[in-house]
């Protein structure tokens, strides 16, 4: 069989067929069957579509539908990405083909243009119109938030700025701090205050009222004229330098680092960098669901072969830049119900304005990225996974070799991520046998499973009684222990052994040479896209 080859075991379609032909005779002679279906689908659930005979079958037939298409993309045998492919594909035909996205086949909507005598449709038609024009979906009352305002409020300075990022040092919460500052480092291709919300949502400020000295990254929203930076110069100009000013500022000789995402890609890079060199300047390393060995990417791997990468090397590989529009609409088809299909029902179907929520609110504040830098980390991550081949890759001058490190690090993974797969964020951590590892899997999914408030104390997390990582995910889970609220508080007992002592904490921001340029959160994260 050609490994691109897709085929399908004849037996096992004969049971699909089987089993749909069931379902189907259920469906046409058994009211009750038809209600148990809908009643399981939230799409499905009011008495709109209950109460109507006529809705109520054609979603139970859409479901039973949904499900033998499902069962037959899964029954394709090939090569693991095709089968990926024709999995997601499936997946995304059957979640657009839901009745409920539609005008004519929704009950709901059709109830509601009644009840509200046409300005619903009304309503609908400006807010399909108002999100054309801008070439995107709105998730959430935009207006409701403020960068500066009511959203990245923690008080700090911007004490350095060159042409990617600003580093900013925040106001101490206690009367002394660490010995060694904290460095916080977003994904760059986010905006950094998915790491300060609001009051009581916010790392920064959780970290601040832990005793820590507080320093981190604010990434520029690139433009046209950044549009030529590279990898190295992320970690050389982002990680690297913001790694001297933080100690600069400190008086520390070290500090503790964290990254989250491809932020963790970045730091555990620049690690790696001052390794081969023999610096010390790391003393502890915190990963939020990162990716070192992507060698089980999860649904993104489907919109990475070498024909997509080699695409983009040749329009933006030498310059340019990958608008955060198109970044954005491709993490939302990840999850097509939950961002994208929703709001077609709830902003255009019936009328209705998203409510404030302000995690939607940064999601949709997208930032673009350079050609060189993006295609760099498609190829070498994605693509071939050279992160975690010893002496693969060169960066800033070093041949990058994970082994090298050696650090205390805190690795946390998500049980529902679908950008970073718990088990591939296990296996990253993994990857850094010369460390001492505690890994910690959080409920839920990529940003609300490590954005879970100590103050709020919501959902769970595992831990093991050993800091051994085990043989495989599934053999170090079956040694865990549930743990009730936040994993923020395992992490902040962990990290208060990192601190290095107590010093007087600084009775002001930024240092000589490092003078404060202007209130947090500054001028690159309040760029956004026109």
């Amino acid at each position: 069989m050609e490994k691109s080859a897709v085929v399908a075991a004849p037996e096992r379609f004969a049971q699909i067929q089987q089993n749909y032909i069931q379902q189907l005779a259920g469906v046409m002679s058994s009211p009750e069957r038809v209600q148990e279906l809908i009643q399981k689908d939230r799409r499905f659930s009011s008495e709109a579509w209950k109460g109507n005979e006529a809705f109520a079958t054609m979603a139970a037939l859409y479901l039973i539908n949904s499900q033998a298409l499902t069962q037959m993309a899964e029954a394709f045998e090939g090569d693991h990405k095709t089968q990926e492919k024709v999995r997601f594909l499936t997946q995304q035909f059957v979640d657009a083909a839901s009745p409920a996205n539609y005008l004519a086949t929704n009950p709901d909507a059709q109830k509601r243009i009644i009840e509200t005598k046409g300005a619903s449709l009304r309503i609908g038609i400006d807010n399909l119109m108002h999100d054309l024009e801008r070439g995107r979906i709105t998730q959430t009352d935009e207006t409701a938030f403020e960068v500066g305002k009511n959203i990245a409020t923690t008080e700090g300075s911007v004490i350095f700025r060159n042409d990617l990022i600003e580093v900013i040092h925040y106001k101490p919460h206690t009367p002394k701090v660490g010995q060694r500052p904290l460095l916080l480092v977003p994904p760059s291709i986010n905006k950094f205050y998915i790491m300060d919300l609001q009051p009581g949502s916010s790392l920064v400020e959780f970290s601040l009222d832990q005793g820590h000295n507080v320093f981190l990254v604010s990434w520029r929203n690139v433009g046209a004229e950044q549009g030529n930076l590279t990898w190295d110069d992320y970690i050389k100009l982002g990680v690297l330098e913001a790694i001297r000013v933080t100690l600069a500022a400190s008086g520390s000789k070290d500090l503790n680092l964290l990254g989250f995402c491809v932020g963790g890609t970045l730091v555990t890079t620049a690690c790696a960098v001052l390794a081969a060199r023999g610096d010390t300047s790391v003393h502890s390393l915190t990963l939020m669901t990162t990716l070192l060995d992507f060698s089980e990417t999860g649904v993104l791997d489907v919109f990475i072969d070498e024909q997509h990468v080699a695409m983009r090397e040749a329009t933006i590989g030498s310059g340019g830049l990958l608008s955060g529009r198109d970044l954005a609409s491709t993490f939302s088809m990840l999850r097509p119900n939950d961002l994208v299909w929703n709001y077609v029902v709830r902003n255009y179907l019936k009328g209705e304005a998203p409510p404030a929520f302000d995690i939607l609110f940064w999601n949709a504040d997208s930032t673009n990225l350079p050609g060189p830098f993006y295609c760099w980390y498609l190829r070498n991550t994605y693509l071939e996974n050279n992160l975690v081949k010893p002496g693969h890759v060169r960066v800033a001058g070093q041949k990058i070799d994970l082994r090298q490190i050696k650090l205390p690090v805190y690795a946390f993974g998500a049980q529902e991520d679908h950008i970073v797969p718990w088990e591939s964020a296990w296996a990253s951590a993994k990857a850094l046998v010369g460390c001492k590892t505690r890994f910690v899997l959080g409920a839920s999914g990529h940003v609300a499973g490590a954005i879970n408030p100590a103050s709020k104390n919501k959902r769970s997390y595992w831990t093991a009684s050993t800091s051994a990582m085990g043989t495989s995910p599934l053999a170090w889970l079956s040694k865990t222990k549930e743990q009730p609220g936040s994993w923020w508080n395992d992490w902040a007992h962990w990290l208060s052994a990192h601190k290095g002592g107590e010093i007087p904490a600084p009775k002001k921001l930024g240092a000589r040479g490092f003078p404060v340029l202007e209130p947090a959160p500054g001028s690159y994260v309040k760029v956004r896209l026109a």
